[in-house]
């Protein structure tokens, strides 16, 4: 065996055994206690506090999913009917109901009323191990206030706590104001993002971990 065989042997066998004990915690935010909270000045000069929550998909109140859902259809449901991939409420309701997924969801303290989640997984991605977010949906009333770069910001210590070689995710081109949140949050777009000859709906983009 060729020394590049050992040492992609090695990567891979190291990509496994970071994964396994990443899909084995329970709550992989439980170590960072610095995320457990969120809080913001309001225009009334209060404070806004929300407390975040990781949870498997399978500890998830139905209630729950449902405003994931009717939270993405008013989000970017928009942006896909503009676009080739068009708006599929059974197919992103599928989506939301994995039984692998794992949800980080902040909710506002004084109401106990649910205001933004992201959707994520460790998963093998192109033989990379990565933390891959397939959502990440903000209320209108508490967009703009930091909440979104907060949560990446847990994922991206989750990711690198496991090891993860990347955080990965994808977004529509034609939802600009998303384009530039990630793009601000240092996310480029990732090598195995379709190329323009596929014409794609989407960009992947990604964010390396060390």
């Amino acid at each position: 065996m060729s020394v590049t065989e050992t040492v992609s042997r090695n990567q891979a066998t190291s990509q496994q055994k970071s994964l396994q004990v990443a899909n084995a915690q329970t709550n992989p935010l439980s170590e960072f206690p610095e995320y457990f909270d969120f809080k913001c000045p309001q225009n009334d000069g209060a404070e806004l506090q929300l407390k975040l929550q990781c949870k498997r998909k399978a500890d998830m109140d139905p209630k729950l999913l449902k405003w994931a859902f009717k939270l993405a259809e008013r989000n970017v449901g928009p942006q896909y009917r503009a676009c080739s991939l068009g708006w599929q409420p059974k197919i992103k309701q599928a989506d939301l109901n994995k039984p692998w997924a794992r949800y980080l969801v902040a909710t506002d303290v004084a109401t106990r009323k649910p205001a933004a989640y992201t959707m994520f997984r460790f998963d093998l991605d192109y033989g990379r191990s990565v933390l891959y977010c397939y959502e990440l949906q903000v209320e209108a009333e508490f967009q703009r206030r930091g909440l979104g770069a907060f949560m990446m910001k847990a994922l991206e210590q989750m990711a690198r706590h496991f090891s993860m070689e990347r955080v990965v995710l994808t977004v529509l081109k034609n939802n600009e104001d998303g384009m530039r949140f990630y793009r601000r949050l240092g996310y480029e777009v990732d090598e195995m993002s379709p190329d323009k000859e596929e014409d794609a709906a989407y960009e992947i983009m990604s964010k390396a971990m060390f």
